[in-house]
């Protein structure tokens, strides 16, 4: 049986923990300032979507299907995006805190990531190429047989990325940061 369809429509200062938000194909929808902490989005599909100062900490999306999606100023910990439905997987990041999130084999190809945080996000194996991490802390984060293949990390901080054990040509890194390539060799840098 389909999802029930949803289109144009503006949720503001909703809790959905209280009121689940209901099973639905939602295109072109926008969510400010609603609570979604904990709640299960799985199987939904936002195409188009913008969700602006939303709590999503912890929301469980196995088969959610996020095309084309905003998130703005929201709050994300412990998202496991690599539950999400990967065919159609689409999203941009902006102001936005993701610590303790999982993109885990996740590709998000040209991608952007404006002032995020991600503490001890986790990119293990995941196609990051093309993508944009402007202003973007990475503190902790892992980064493991990672494609970063032309990315731009000029403006990021805190990284630690093995050249060796992922995929940089043509990732554009800034001097001042470079020591977030070589921190696994353990030489010292003045």
């Amino acid at each position: 049986m389909p999802l029930p369809y949803i289109a144009d429509q503006e949720y503001k200062n909703t809790d959905f923990t209280i009121d689940q938000l209901e099973k639905a194909e939602y295109d072109n929808c926008t969510f400010i300032n609603c609570n979604f902490e904990s709640s299960y989005l799985s199987t939904i599909s936002f195409l188009e979507c913008t969700f602006e100062d939303c709590n999503l900490s912890n929301i469980k999306v196995k088969d959610t299907t996020f095309k084309d999606v905003t998130f703005l100023n929201c709050k994300m910990l412990g998202v496991l995006f690599s539950d999400c439905n990967q065919l159609l997987f689409s999203a941009s990041f902006i102001d936005c805190v993701l610590s303790f999130s999982s993109f885990y084999k996740i590709k998000l190809i040209s991608a952007t990531f404006k002032s995020c945080n991600f503490d001890q996000v986790d990119f293990t194996e995941a196609n990051l190429s093309k993508s944009n991490f402007d202003n973007c802390d990475f503190i902790n984060a892992v980064f493991y047989n990672t494609n970063l293949e032309q990315a731009n990390f000029t403006t990021a901080i805190n990284y630690t990325i093995h050249p060796e054990q992922n995929k940089i040509k043509g990732a554009k890194f800034s001097k001042a940061q470079i020591e977030g390539l070589l921190r696994s060799y353990k030489i010292k840098i003045s």
